[in-house]
């Protein structure tokens, strides 16, 4: 396995910034500022707007970069532009890293067998290779074999879907006794512990969960069943959740490190688009999106200040 396994990269990031908060990079083309319409517009050809939708995405990784640990780019606006979107990804990835970001793909990639390494392969493995991605565990352990694979040969990590933050996660994951997310979350535990070659030196497994933010009252419940396991909080600021909500989701500082452990907070759309509201008005949308991301920076530290 080469290098440092992906779970103590991130805990050095996430102490190097002094902070866990990320920022998603969903370029919803209808959203972006005036400049970026080129990615909204069905008279351009899909390269014209794969590659508006890069811009946008490589203007907000020079925005933030040495701020925060992380971005989260999420595949599906690059893929919605076919073999255009893809090169737009790669080169959104690649910029991400020679940042000094790390990058979190947001892929929700689920099979078997063949099909399984096959995501693997793409999405954490060659040149534009992502440091962690998101996987669905539906199918299984079976299914998440190939990409664990991947994680040892690479140094990478995964977070696997558990308890995510759209208002219809109730209907499967909260069904049964015990409900569904947490057979899921009791079950990445156990496949932690049974894989310790993936357990980092920072006493956090590179196999991660995403668990909302939204479902704050939730958050300790789950953090005491997966005490070493990173947890991906996606739905803070546009979907509801704010930095009180989150507290339960961390394991304590150690003398060693300055930043909380265990979990990173991500917004998307609360930063990438804060021109839009009504209090950043007159301001251009890349000191819209700072003023939003230090103000997340400062609430959700102080949040956590007596960690």
């Amino acid at each position: 396995m080469p290098g440092v396994i992906f779970a103590d990269r991130l805990q050095a990031a996430v102490d190097r910034t002094g902070t866990p908060c990320i920022v998603g990079l969903d370029p919803h083309p209808e959203l972006l500022p005036p400049e970026f319409a080129a990615a909204r517009d069905q008279n351009r050809s899909r390269a014209e707007r794969a590659r508006a939708l890069a811009d946008f995405s490589l203007e907000v990784i020079d925005l933030v970069a040495g701020q925060i640990p992380a971005v989260k780019p999420q595949s599906a606006f690059f893929e919605a532009c076919g073999a255009d979107g893809v090169q737009a990804w790669e080169r959104v990835v690649g910029a991400a890293r020679a940042a000094g970001l790390l990058v979190i793909g947001d892929v929700k990639r689920g099979d078997i067998a063949a099909s399984a390494e096959a995501y693997a392969a793409a999405y954490l493995e060659g040149a534009a290779r992502c440091d962690a991605i998101t996987v669905s565990p539906f199918l299984g352990r079976d299914s998440l074999a190939p990409f664990l694979a991947a994680c040892r040969r690479e140094g990478a990590g995964i977070y696997c879907l558990v308890r995510t933050s759209n208002p219809g996660s109730a209907d499967f994951q909260r069904h049964g006794e015990p409900e569904l997310s947490f057979v899921i979350a009791d079950a990445l535990a156990r496949w932690s512990a049974e894989t310790p070659e993936l357990m980092g030196e920072c006493g956090l497994s590179s196999i991660g969960a995403v668990v909302g933010a939204t479902h704050g009252a939730e958050l300790a419940r789950f953090r005491a069943r997966m005490p070493a396991t990173p947890l991906l909080l996606p739905g803070y600021g546009a979907q509801g959740a704010g930095a009180a909500s989150i507290v339960g989701a961390f394991l304590p500082r150690t003398k060693q490190q300055r930043a909380p452990r265990g979990a990173l907070v991500t917004s998307s759309r609360a930063v990438l688009f804060a021109y839009r509201e009504e209090r950043h008005a007159g301001r251009t949308w890349q000191d819209a999106s700072r003023a939003a991301l230090e103000e997340m920076i400062g609430a959700v530290g102080a949040a956590l200040a007596e960690l």
